[in-house]
């Protein structure tokens, strides 16, 4: 279910909001050199994000985790004028969240609250953001729990798995970094250095701020001056985009005492604001029905195989399974891929895909705090937040002909990586030449 899970929240992150859920136009504005976007929300609850762009490209990989931990730093160590109790305990009594995440693209700082509330919020949050304390002790606390919370994650076969195919497929790469670092590296890192490295990219030039709700304009503008006012401009930084190109089918392998096998592919996929985009997304979605189909249903190898459309600065498809027969499920997956490049999706295929995804896309995009992100996302990544009003005509547009070509386009060579009992695998059959129907991708 993970990747399931997973894929739904890519449908998001990369299809966006609705204006059917807009009570009025969203628009933009620019508040000292900061793009902030307002998406007027209709209701009382009042969702903020400030993002700042650049993910795993901020640091090398001998530091990667850092941004992660400086993430929660900002609200679990507490601020120059809270400690982390007051702090919380401020939030508390009006029921508001602050906190912030990363990813491998961009990191965020949310604040959700009542709209009553958000006078008192407020001033935490820019706290938060410009003035976090960084305490030695509590960074202690929250490193040893970053270290125990890694350490099971890799005991945890999926999770080990796409760490290991990133580590294999991006080798060289940025996108090779985990954002949430290594045990061995974050028990290193010390407050006084994460703090140093939080005030370096917190910039104005890596800065957007998105608004979901029902704020004046002007109560928006003076609330983001008064939050940049301490924030240093910084050298300009426009977010950059790689092609990842497989050239070979290649095979890699760790032997591990699973109770199964655990197989992953990687393989290339269109960036984000390019022409092929929303098609491979839909034909990745009607590619996942039939694997999973093919895989489970038809052929029982897996419980629960996967294939979805990895988003970010670097794009990627990917498939996964876990199963006791590794050699007869490649066998199964490249017959699949044959038969689609050779026969592209039908037209019933790709108009219930078109209505699935985009009924999906509305009813994942009620929440204000769904909506901000999916701004986020379009904006970070596509440089076009406003294509969230286009969406849905222009995947309605799509033909069967744009997304069968899309999949044939993009979908070749590929990266595989195993983990399990490497005695019951053959690599060949997972590096026997080039997919039938393949074409190098020119992009």
């Amino acid at each position: 279910m993970k990747k399931y899970i997973y894929v739904m929240f890519m449908a998001a992150a990369t299809g966006f909001i609705s204006p059917a859920f807009a009570q009025q136009k969203a628009y933009e504005t620019t508040v000292d050199g900061v793009k902030v976007i307002v998406q007027p929300s209709g209701n009382d609850i009042v969702e903020i994000q400030a993002v700042i762009k650049g993910g795993v490209a901020n640091y090398p990989a001998t530091k990667m985790g850092i941004e992660s931990m400086a993430m929660t730093a900002l609200t679990e160590c507490g601020t120059l004028k809270h400690d982390k109790n007051a702090f919380k305990n401020q939030l508390e009594k009006i029921s508001a969240s602050v906190y912030g995440i990363t990813n491998k693209n961009y990191s965020v700082i949310k604040l959700n609250c009542i709209k009553s509330d958000f006078d008192t919020a407020w001033p935490l949050y820019v706290e938060a953001v410009t003035i976090p304390a960084f305490d030695a002790k509590e960074f202690e606390r929250i490193k040893q729990d970053a270290v125990t919370n890694l350490k099971a994650s890799d005991s945890n076969p999926d999770v080990a798995i796409d760490k290991y195919a990133d580590k294999i497929a991006f080798a060289g790469r940025d996108y090779a970094k985990d954002p949430e670092g290594t045990p061995e590296i974050i028990a290193k890192l010390t407050a006084a250095e994460t703090k140093a490295y939080y005030q370096s990219v917190l910039t104005r030039s890596r800065m957007l701020i998105v608004v979901v709700a029902d704020l004046d304009k002007e109560t928006i503008e003076a609330k983001v001056k008064g939050l940049l006012a301490n924030i240093k401009q910084g050298t300009p930084f426009e977010m950059k985009k790689s092609f990842f190109r497989v050239y070979k089918n290649t095979f890699s392998s760790e032997n591990r005492e699973l109770a199964t096998n655990y197989v992953e592919g990687i393989t290339s996929g269109p960036a984000p604001g390019t022409p092929d985009f929303d098609a491979f997304n839909v034909a990745m979605r009607i590619f996942a029905d039939k694997h999973f189909l093919d895989v489970r249903t038809n052929n029982g190898l897996s419980y629960a195989p996967q294939s979805w459309f990895s988003v970010g600065s670097t794009s990627a498809a990917r498939f996964s399974v876990s199963t006791t027969d590794p050699n007869k499920y490649i066998a199964v997956f490249d017959k699949l891929v044959d038969r689609i490049k050779t026969q592209g999706f039908s037209a019933a295929d790709v108009a219930n895909m078109k209505v699935t995804y985009l009924t999906g896309f509305y009813y994942k995009n009620e929440t204000n705090s769904a909506q901000a992100s999916s701004i986020v996302s379009n904006q970070v990544l596509h440089n076009n937040w406003k294509r969230s009003l286009t969406l849905a005509e222009d995947v309605k547009k799509l033909t069967p002909e744009q997304v069968s070509d899309a999949f044939r386009k993009y979908i070749g060579n590929i990266v595989w990586v195993y983990q399990g009992d490497t005695k019951k695998v053959n690599p060949v059959l997972f590096t026997n030449g080039l997919n039938k129907g393949d074409s190098p991708v020119k992009n």
